[in-house]
């Protein structure tokens, strides 16, 4: 008999995966929290994780290499799923990190590399184009959009930022929170039933875990 997975963590290589899992169970003790990269048990979960740190490249090999992107698009068809970091950026649908990457192409959006975008925007003082790269360190959300996500957690909350590439914000017409450093970047970006966020929820203390209990309770239904 094949126990039920109330919420799989893919495990690609690349990623604190424990922490992410650890957080998970935290915030819903009782549930079947499963990490791994078995894409039938994938299928199977009631609710998918697709969490990473660290290069784009690596990344979207070892997801490819594992046969794990098919599995990934097919489960932002079907069931709630929640990117984390560079796994939001994998659902773009390209980044320009490492000479240009093509990712999952689940959002038409293209991932920038934060000093480019400094260097071609004229409106920004010297000193928004000196901020330090990577942007690390507690970021402000302005929630831009309702959804259920954002359940218990107060506008403007601080959460957890660690990466040198960005989605901009006002060019992603999914995005439902925004951040500030230097620019406008996507801090969370949502479509039916798809969550990602650039921040790291299991880092983020209180409102982190709001949110990840948020998505263990949530059914995957949104509409903006």
């Amino acid at each position: 008999m094949t126990t039920a997975v109330d919420v799989a963590v893919i495990d690609y290589g690349m990623g604190n995966l424990h922490s992410v899992a650890k957080a998970l169970q935290r915030v819903a003790p009782k549930a079947n929290v499963w990490v791994g990269d078995d894409p039938a048990i994938i299928r199977r979960a009631t609710r998918v994780v697709y969490p990473g740190v660290g290069a784009i490249r690596d990344c979207m090999g070892e997801v490819r290499r594992r046969g794990l992107d098919e599995v990934i698009v097919e489960v932002a068809r079907s069931k709630p799923l929640l990117g984390i970091c560079v796994g939001m950026q994998g659902l773009m649908h390209h980044s320009s990190e490492n000479n240009g990457i093509d990712c999952l192409d689940v959002f038409p959006d293209e991932v920038v590399f934060f000093g480019d975008a400094f260097a071609k925007d004229a409106c920004l003082s010297s000193a928004q184009q000196r901020l330090k790269v990577p942007h690390m360190g507690w970021n402000t959300v302005q929630q831009c959009h309702p959804h259920p996500l954002w359940k218990g957690i107060k506008n403007n909350a601080r959460f957890y930022f660690v990466h040198s590439y960005f989605v901009g914000a006002k060019s992603c017409l999914s995005t439902v929170g925004i951040t500030q450093y230097g620019l406008d970047i996507a801090a969370a970006i949502a479509r039916d039933n798809i969550f990602a966020v650039q921040f790291h929820p299991e880092k983020s203390h209180r409102d982190g875990l709001q949110l990840l209990d948020n998505f263990m309770q949530w059914d995957g239904n949104y509409s903006c």
